[in-house]
């Protein structure tokens, strides 16, 4: 049955009905403070999941046991010391893989590999444009401390931004795991009517942001199989096997859970690796890589928009409105906000 014109909430109760999404998201988005929010609400789901889990699996199944050592209320506790050996694992072994891979031999042998390329686009080329390439394997060389050298200010810059990320990302996770050990599992513990509001806009929150990660988690699968295909299939198949193919495998689908950031890092990585056989392969490796993201976009839309009830166009409006507004930060948290404001809408009765 259609929705009444009397029905209809004007400008003034719609944005009052909105207020808390905005309250909440214009300071982080306008303060740059995107990275704490998201690995906040990463470390507090991830810790409420694993908590959930002993307490369905462990502590239900041995009621007697888990009350003589309180493993119900400390089920957090337990969640993130868990968090914080399985990180620090993949961080000691991700660093070990580095220490290995990245030799001066190897480096060599890549700038070797990419004058084999380089000596291709000559032959290619039109003397015009091959003229500007560089001819030896030291010009390569030279090339790349000048270039360092004329940068510099700028890649201090972006270190300086780099690390502020880094320690904005521990910040979060520092405050989301706190919040998941302080603040009580169940919403009907809180007595007093502000604390059970506040609770209330928390809980809509998490809400939009678990339906948009583990949409994200389905698209980054969806990715590492397409690219998996490429690397592990296409490539052998006509004789050139890609170095490493599985770990990049790993990688592909670990940084796909970062939308638009983890598509630049494997395709850097996946291109890189590619020169090693050629202009070839990374030329196709380079168009596989661009339909795939391309594809990508539209599914993003697509799944995000089944979880939230919103059909792909207004996802991917409103996700050009953030980008355009506030940046790459916009375009991270217009799914979440977008979630968020169709479930006030809904729970309203002013959409279906």
């Amino acid at each position: 049955m259609p929705t009444s014109r009397s029905n209809l909430p004007d400008l003034k109760t719609f944005f009052f009905a909105i207020s808390s999404v905005i309250i909440v998201w214009l300071p982080v988005l306008v303060l740059k403070l995107g990275m704490v929010m998201f690995s906040g609400l990463i470390v507090y789901a991830l810790t409420r999941g694993i908590a959930n889990w002993i307490r369905r699996h462990v502590v239900a199944p041995k009621p007697q046991f888990s009350e003589r050592i309180k493993l119900d209320q400390r089920a957090e506790g337990i969640a993130i010391f868990l968090l914080v050996l399985l990180t620090s694992i993949g961080i000691y072994l991700f660093g070990d893989w580095v220490a290995e891979k990245a030799s001066v031999e190897r480096f060599n042998s890549l700038l070797a590999q990419v004058m084999l390329v380089i000596d291709q686009l000559h032959r290619l080329l039109p003397d015009s444009v091959s003229q500007h390439l560089p001819e030896s394997v030291s010009s390569i060389k030279r090339i790349f401390a000048q270039t360092i050298k004329d940068y510099a200010p700028q890649l201090q810059v972006a270190g300086i931004h780099t690390l502020k990320g880094f320690g904005y990302a521990i910040i979060g996770a520092v405050i989301g795991g706190i919040i998941a050990i302080q603040v009580p599992a169940h919403a009907h513990l809180h007595t007093k009517p502000l604390t059970r509001h506040f609770r209330q806009k928390f809980d809509e929150l998490m809400a939009g942001f678990t339906d948009v990660f583990f949409a994200q988690v389905k698209i980054s699968s969806i990715n590492t199989i397409l690219t998996a295909i490429y690397l592990l299939g296409i490539l052998p198949l006509v004789g050139h096997p890609l170095p490493m193919a599985w770990t990049v495998v790993l990688i592909t689908f670990i940084a796909g859970l970062l939308p638009v950031i983890g598509n630049l890092i494997s395709n850097t990585i996946i291109v890189s690796l590619s020169l090693t056989h050629g202009l070839i392969v990374s030329i196709s490796s380079l168009l596989w890589l661009v339909t795939i993201h391309k594809l990508e976009y539209f599914l993003n839309a697509q799944i995000i928009g089944s979880k939230i009830r919103s059909t792909a166009w207004e996802l991917l409006l409103f996700m050009l409105v953030l980008e355009a507004t506030f940046g790459l930060a916009g375009l991270l948290a217009a799914p979440i906000i977008y979630a968020q404001i169709k479930r006030i809408l809904a729970d309203r009765g002013w959409i279906i």
